[in-house]
């Protein structure tokens, strides 16, 4: 078997701490958990990265870039109210076929709050420059509408959290996001 390169070995790390960061937060998430989870000792996990802070803004960017590509790619080609939908669409297909991404998302915010509140701002230069990223790449086939894009991410931090307060599909407190009468609207349940 061949082994794996540096750059190999550092994908895995962030791949592996981005669903430990996701489960158990920056705070209650070990350096050992990601190690043993990659494979690797302790010591070689911080070869390639410098420390736990660094692991995370690598988890964190990594879930941001994963999130603004599959904007971009769903709005290839299209405009306005197709843009928009698109995006929506791909959107709520990765939450629902990657939890992690979701969980990541809701883990940065609640550490970068915490960071903050210490007086601690490189997570938070970090999770606002991606944010940024995503509003530009949503803002973008939506034609640089302010309000437009405003509504969407809006809608989607409240996707967010109904998601991760576990609300499935065709509860009725999806009601306000679908048509009342056509083919994107699930089944209803209670």
């Amino acid at each position: 078997m061949a082994r794996m390169s540096a750059e190999e070995r550092r994908e895995s790390v962030i791949r592996a701490a981005v669903r430990e960061f996701a489960r158990g937060g920056y705070y209650g998430t070990s350096t050992e958990a990601i190690a043993k989870r990659v494979g690797v000792s302790q010591p070689y996990l911080f070869r390639l990265f410098p420390g736990k802070q660094a692991i995370f803004l690598a988890a964190a960017a990594r879930c941001i870039e994963t999130t603004r590509e599959v904007f971009t790619r769903a709005a290839e080609g299209l405009e306005g109210e197709e843009a928009r939908g698109a995006m929506a669409d791909a959107y709520a297909r990765l939450i629902a076929e990657d939890p992690h991404v979701l969980q990541m998302q809701l883990q940065m915010y609640v550490t970068v709050a915490a960071a903050e509140a210490a007086g601690d701002h490189e997570l938070g230069e970090l999770v606002r420059t991606g944010w940024l990223e995503l509003w530009d790449t949503v803002a973008l086939p939506l034609g640089g509408d302010v309000r437009e894009t405003t509504e969407f991410m809006a809608f989607g931090m409240l996707i967010n959290t109904l998601s991760a307060m576990g609300f499935p599909a065709g509860h009725r407190i999806w009601d306000g996001f679908y048509p009342s009468e056509g083919p994107d609207r699930p089944e209803k349940s209670e």
